[in-house]
């Protein structure tokens, strides 16, 4: 790849000086103080996900993580704005870059944090890692660095919801590159034909590690693909929190009323490499569009300024919630540090169902 400008995606559209456009009325859904608590959790959610990936960077120069991580800057409202359109109890997978979805899905930070460290006190005992998470408890079924794979657990979540009368919904989150997969198809007509309550809900950050989107998928809208599955397929700003919530919210409906899958497309941008650390000898984006990323399109910056263009927060109350979370991601760091690491014998144990016999 040449990574010449004209096969790169256009620098975002902004005002000049990259200053955050700011919607001029505040949406239905922050309306009243349930709305306003919503836009809080949105913005704390948010910081919980770009601190704690923050924190991760600092560790892996330090030489503690014991591998190279997947981070999603820039992809946050995103996560946490799908997220947030979901219940505790409903299911949620994602995929080798998924640090984000059981932060934002509400999972702790502590045993989060333990488990990129391999520690006992992780949420899968030190055993899966970084694009290993999963947490029962907030609905996270788990994550896995096989591009796709993640889907169809999605998918037969919402067929056991479905065959079970539970009400839950199974919000699935997979990449652009993702799409291609023969699984996705296979996994989106299933869910068609039998009307499964799943939220299949891609973030297009426009790469598949180095490759363009544009050079790897036919129609410019992985959406477009809903209508061949018989549900409906939606495009979101992915940096916009409200929209992909509002977005989510209607898909979440939609399957809790029986009417079958969704397909929701956030447009979104990954600030960092494919992998935190990965050196690529072979440029294939523009430094320079990146850089402009950061100044112009990151969602924290742009629901920052929508918060106190609403009058929903101002500086001092933003940096204070700021402030609380980052002591929340030090106390996860410091509890993954003094954690033990798993036995020797812990090898064995989770290989086996409870009460199946070897």
């Amino acid at each position: 790849m040449t990574g010449s400008p004209a096969r790169q995606p256009a620098a975002p559209e902004g005002p000049p000086g990259g200053t955050p456009a700011v919607a001029e009325t505040l949406p239905n859904s922050l309306i009243g103080p349930d709305g306003r608590e919503l836009a809080v959790e949105m913005m704390r959610r948010m910081l919980r996900v770009r601190l704690f990936e923050e924190a991760t960077m600092t560790l892996f120069h330090a030489g503690e993580l014991p591998a190279m991580v997947h981070l999603s800057t820039g992809q946050e409202a995103a996560v946490v704005g799908a997220c947030l359109a979901t219940r505790t109890t409903d299911y949620m997978t994602g995929n080798h870059r998924s640090h984000g979805h059981p932060i934002a899905k509400g999972a702790d930070l502590r045993g989060l944090m333990a488990e990129l460290l391999g520690k006992a006190t992780g949420v899968c005992g030190g055993k899966g890692g970084s694009m290993h998470l999963a947490d029962f408890g907030v609905g996270s079924l788990g994550e896995s660095g096989i591009v796709g794979s993640a889907i169809p657990v999605a998918t037969g979540a919402g067929l056991a919801a479905q065959v079970r009368g539970s009400d839950q919904v199974a919000l699935c989150f997979f990449g652009d590159g993702a799409a291609n997969e023969g699984v996705f198809h296979e996994s989106a007509n299933m869910a068609g034909v039998w009307r499964l309550p799943v939220v299949f809900f891609c973030e297009n950050n426009g790469y598949a590690v180095s490759a363009q989107m544009t050079e790897l998928t036919a129609v410019p809208d992985i959406a477009m693909r809903a209508a061949g599955y018989g549900m409906p397929g939606v495009v979101v700003d992915g940096q916009d929190v409200v929209a992909v919530y509002e977005a989510t919210v209607e898909a979440v409906a939609r399957a809790r009323r029986g009417e079958g899958p969704s397909l929701v497309e956030a447009k979104t941008y990954r600030f960092h490499e494919h992998a935190y650390g990965l050196s690529v000898p072979q440029p294939y984006r523009d430094q320079a569009m990146v850089d402009e990323w950061h100044r112009t399109v990151d969602p924290l910056a742009l629901f920052a300024a929508r918060l106190t263009a609403w009058g929903l927060a101002d500086d001092d109350e933003l940096a204070a919630l700021r402030a609380q979370v980052q002591k929340e991601v030090d106390d996860a760091v410091r509890f993954a540090k003094e954690s033990p690491y798993p036995e020797p014998e812990a090898a064995y144990t989770d290989v086996y169902a409870p009460g199946s016999e070897a």
